[in-house]
């Protein structure tokens, strides 16, 4: 049973990553109908940034309490990652808007494979240790053990989701992006300005993608300049699972993705005698793909590309 609840912490944990990285694909699919296969290398963005911006600090102001730092080094990775994001949108997607499905997409592969590679340049192919800003005493809970990253990351998550929200719901860009994702055109003649729209949907997917990559490193206490093609790559599975271009859908299914991937690296060695360990936990994530597209393509809430504005 303690296993069962600690495997389910970690899972919501995880969940929670996944679901921030999925509102990003989301919502870049609902309005223009593109898989942002680029998306994963924002979060790695993200993270080597704040990586460097805490090492920065660490030497010139050394009496700085680690949350501070942490913070200061969130707001900046997330102002990296949206200019970032800002110009890849207009640089490399925005000119092929109107052409055949297939090369934006490849566009985006294309883009995800020059960011990994101008990491690696900037930053150097290694391994960076991580360091843990938040005081390391576990909090205990009924027998499994949390810590307050992890309580951090939970808050932060909840936080961002609200947010987001209500940004979406019941703001005037919120209403410009529901209109755009229904009819572009339509939204046009109305007064909003399409461009403006997508660019903003860009910006706070980034901002989204850069909270996750910092929580992501956080949480493992590392970074480095590929670490952020699997979670992407899961993000994109949690949010097909849940219903792609639905936003409440990308919660959902990233939470459960993350659940089955925690409780199922809890038990796969015991359900498989040993055969296969806890390191083949990737597996489920790509199971609940195949799974999700055989039985119900439009994933768990159903695809909608937008609410009615």
């Amino acid at each position: 049973m303690d296993i069962l609840l600690q495997q389910i912490i970690n899972g919501l944990v995880l969940g929670s990553m996944y679901a921030l990285i999925a509102l990003g694909y989301t919502m870049v699919y609902g309005i223009i109908n593109l898989i942002n296969f680029a998306h994963g290398e924002v979060l790695m963005v993200g993270a080597l940034t704040s990586w460097t911006i805490i090492g920065l600090m660490k030497d010139g102001m050394p009496n700085t309490p680690g949350w501070l730092i942490l913070l200061i080094a969130l707001v900046i990775a997330c102002i990296v990652a949206a200019t970032l994001n800002f110009v890849i949108e207009k640089v490399a997607y925005r000119p092929l808007r109107n052409s055949p499905k297939l090369a934006p997409l490849i566009t985006a592969i294309g883009m995800s494979i020059l960011l990994q590679t101008l990491a690696m340049i900037i930053w150097k192919p290694t391994n960076k240790a991580y360091p843990n800003l938040l005081p390391t005493d576990p909090i205990h809970v009924a027998g499994a053990v949390i810590s307050p990253t992890q309580v951090m990351i939970l808050s932060v998550t909840a936080f961002s989701l609200v947010v987001l929200m209500w940004l979406v719901n019941y703001t005037k860009l919120g209403r410009a992006m529901r209109a755009t994702a229904e009819n572009p055109r339509v939204a046009a003649l109305m007064g909003i300005r399409p461009d403006m729209v997508i660019s903003a949907t860009f910006i706070i997917g980034a901002v989204l993608a850069a909270i996750a990559g910092v929580m992501y490193a956080s949480n493992y206490g590392i970074a480095q300049h590929a670490m952020g093609f699997l979670p992407g790559l899961k993000a994109f599975t949690a949010a097909v699972f849940g219903g792609i271009g639905n936003l409440a859908g990308a919660v959902v299914g990233g939470i459960l993705l993350g659940l089955i991937e925690a409780i199922g690296s809890g038990y796969i060695g015991t359900i498989t005698g040993g055969v296969l360990g806890s390191n083949y936990s990737d597996i489920f994530a790509f199971i609940v793909l195949i799974v999700m597209l055989t039985l119900r393509p439009s994933g768990l809430l159903g695809e909608r590309v937008a609410d009615r504005a």
